[in-house]
């Protein structure tokens, strides 16, 4: 058993009855061995968590650099498949990483919109999500994260269907063209669980 699949477990006992978790959609993620570029909303610190343990592959986050730099906390994150990204800057590293990720065949878990809603709105997603979806033949899964976050009250995990990205590769759509669409497909799975 790897750290990866430890950690899922215990973590999995503990959040899915304090949140009674509810995961919605998990005939939508692919099972094949090709790449999935996951995106969703992030409206909580545990986010990549509980996304992590709903999801039903190992999911690859990225995660900001500062992380990676706090004692013992940096080597659990990296042993749980987070690799560092420099945040307000284009960190050619960073995407480098997650290309090989999605082209290796595994999945690569962002939040469009780069940093936690303080609001639990939806805000606008930044180029990366379309960058990535654009660079590979991955799948591209919305997922909806619904809250609260309080004990005891349900939290809801949505996998959307795969959006069909083949038009867009072959009109050469923009990055940002992109990311409002997955963006789009998000807030449709926030408007339709809630």
């Amino acid at each position: 058993m790897t750290f990866y699949d430890f950690a899922r477990s215990v973590v999995t006992v503990i959040f899915k009855p304090l949140y009674r978790v509810q995961v919605i959609g998990i005939e939508n993620f692919p099972k094949d061995s090709r790449g999935v570029l996951l995106c969703s909303n992030h409206i909580h610190n545990f986010d990549p968590i509980l996304v992590g343990i709903c999801a039903p592959r190992p999911v690859h986050f990225m995660a900001k650099a500062e992380v990676f730099r706090v004692p013992v906390l940096g080597g659990i994150v990296r042993n749980l498949n987070a690799f560092p990204v420099k945040r307000g800057m284009s960190d050619r590293e960073a995407l480098r990483k997650g290309l090989s990720i999605l082209k290796e065949g595994h999945v690569l878990g962002l939040f469009p919109e780069g940093t936690r809603s303080k609001t639990g709105e939806l805000g606008k997603g930044l180029a990366g999500a379309g960058f990535f979806a654009l660079r590979t033949d991955a799948d591209v899964v919305p997922c909806a994260v619904i809250g609260p976050y309080k004990s005891f009250h349900r939290v809801k995990v949505v996998f959307g269907k795969p959006i069909e990205m083949e038009k867009l590769r072959k009109e050469k759509a923009s990055a940002d063209q992109v990311t409002e669409l997955i963006m789009a497909e998000i807030h449709k799975l926030i408007r339709e669980y809630q």
